[in-house]
């Protein structure tokens, strides 16, 4: 029963967080958002001392529960086990090995110097909560996106617009070749050894590992009753049962209830921890081999050969599993080819192709409002990548540079910071984004516009433009003469910095391309106007 339930919650938990970061329109946020911040590493960094410490207490009362419901990497490699043991040579297959101590707390202490060294970037490549979310983010929410995009293209044929299409693109080619490196790791360890980067290199399951020692509800042997048949360990995805001195390593069980299902004798049992002193088991009574039943004797006392099984049907049928299997492949294809023939060109005026913008060299990184500066968001970030999932404006993406690697910035290729929108500090579960109401967003400056002349068609094509003015939303820009004696001149733009915002309406409105006439530079600490 109580595995039952713990694969239950598990499953609850494991799915929801899944949605959180698939889920572009940030509705699922609004209700399941707080299963995001009770990770225990994001409550850690954001010092929500009622979080961390509720996650402490529930260890010491029921061990590592967190490692085997709350966590979703653990979860998922608990499911990816769970397909590995499905495998008939795969079933019982685990052992007692024994804790690799001298590893755990290596890992752990350096660790704790990276994140406090502020190179958050590296530490990040093994925080389970962040690693899981780059995975989903990188690799499941663009299949997500073109599912929806074949709904919205079937609902669009029927002159219904209830789903609308989303773009599909990508937004960080090292954050997801290092997403793909880390589900095949973690896809092996799993699929070989269970639990074993939760017990080898997960910093927090060392932290709750260290706790658990002195959990008072944990699993117990009743030596009256095991006959030492080894069941509970070879089904001990952690490899912390030693059937031979019956005794468990607590720092590595994360409370599965596996060998409670396991044990056809009931003699391990969930309970309040006993200072018993452990008794010696008794061996068990040998049975008695009964002797083979003698074949049955014909008419004439001859014995009579048992039935010879019947012979498997020969022909070339083809295998229904195989033709299950290339059916579903089929339509596989056809989905993704319509999702992508769904997503519509842009073009000027339906007959030129639009040329794409590129992203500027900014001399200092653009971080969201709310961060309070470039420092302070770095330290705090844990790059789990769900900002980026539901900015609606497609500004946030992963950086690429080797000091902020899969840390979210902002650029404006795609659209620009809305004063409307608060998705990213809504969702942010480490307070890396805070902001305290809607309107403190629109007076804080997180950079400032630049005109660079070179590339304003006012100078390269000779015609009138005043796109930067007439969208800026802080009235930052207006238009001057271009030659101050000549006040017929054509315009062009000045920033006062002072009000600019650094919103990046007037960089993603720009018509010039490649690269915009208006690029906007960040400020290393953001300040408030």
């Amino acid at each position: 029963m109580l595995r039952k339930i713990r694969i239950a919650l598990a499953v609850l938990f494991f799915v929801l967080i899944t949605l959180l970061f698939l889920d572009f329109t940030g509705t699922i946020h609004a209700w399941f958002g707080w299963m995001a911040k009770i990770q225990f590493l994001p409550a850690v960094l954001a010092l929500n001392v009622g979080v961390v410490v509720g996650l402490i207490l529930l260890t010491l009362l029921f061990g590592r529960v967190y490692c085997s419901v709350i966590c979703p990497l653990g979860v998922m490699q608990d499911l990816v086990s769970w397909f590995s043991g499905r495998r008939r040579k795969h079933r019982n297959r685990f052992a007692y090995t024994k804790a690799r101590t001298w590893l755990r707390w290596t890992v752990l202490v350096l660790f704790v110097v990276v994140m406090a060294a502020e190179l958050g970037s590296l530490g990040a490549l093994i925080a389970p909560y962040s690693a899981y979310g780059r995975m989903v983010q990188s690799l499941l929410a663009p299949l997500y996106a073109w599912g929806n995009n074949l709904l919205a293209w079937g609902a669009e044929r029927i002159d219904s617009y209830a789903i609308y299409s989303v773009d599909v693109w990508l937004k960080s080619l090292p954050t997801l070749l290092i997403a793909v490196v880390t589900f095949a790791v973690l896809f092996v360890l799993a699929w070989r050894g269970g639990r074993t980067w939760c017990n080898t290199i997960c910093p927090v399951g060392t932290v709750l590992g260290a706790l658990s020692r002195f959990s008072l509800f944990k699993p117990k042997f009743d030596l009256s009753k095991c006959n030492g048949c080894k069941l509970c360990a070879r089904n001990c995805k952690a490899s912390c049962i030693d059937p031979a001195a019956h005794t468990i390593d607590y720092s590595r069980c994360v409370a599965c209830m596996d060998c409670l299902e396991h044990c056809r004798q009931g003699a391990i049992t969930y309970t309040w921890r006993r200072t018993k002193p452990a008794e010696t088991p008794k061996p068990a009574p040998k049975k008695r081999s009964k002797p083979a039943p003698k074949p049955a004797a014909g008419p004439e006392g001859k014995p009579v050969a048992a039935p010879a099984a019947a012979p498997k049907e020969a022909g070339n049928a083809e295998n229904p599993a195989d033709a299950s299997r290339r059916r579903f492949l089929g339509v596989v294809g056809l989905m993704v080819g319509a999702a992508v023939h769904a997503q519509e060109k842009k073009v000027d005026g339906g007959l030129a192709l639009i040329e794409k913008k590129r992203a500027p060299e900014r001399s200092t990184p653009l971080v969201p409002p709310g961060a309070r500066g470039l420092r302070e968001f770095l330290t705090h970030c844990t790059a789990c990548q769900l900002c980026v999932t539901v900015c609606p404006n497609q500004v946030l993406r992963p950086s690429g540079d080797l000091m902020r690697l899969m840390k979210p910035e902002m650029s404006y290729e795609r659209g620009y910071c809305r004063p409307e929108c608060a998705k990213c500090a809504e969702v942010c579960p480490t307070d890396a984004i805070h902001l305290t109401e809607l309107c403190e967003k629109s007076s804080i400056q997180i950079g400032h516009a630049v005109w660079i002349p070179e590339n304003c068609v006012v100078n390269t094509d000779g015609v009138a433009c005043n796109n930067c003015a007439r969208h800026c939303p802080a009235g930052a820009i207006r238009m001057v003469p271009r030659d101050p004696d000549n006040p017929k001149s054509r315009r062009i733009p000045a920033v006062d910095e002072e009000r600019c915002i650094g919103c990046g309406a007037c960089e993603n409105l720009c018509p010039a391309r490649p690269f915009s006439a208006m690029v906007v530079e960040g400020h290393e600490r953001h300040k408030t106007l």
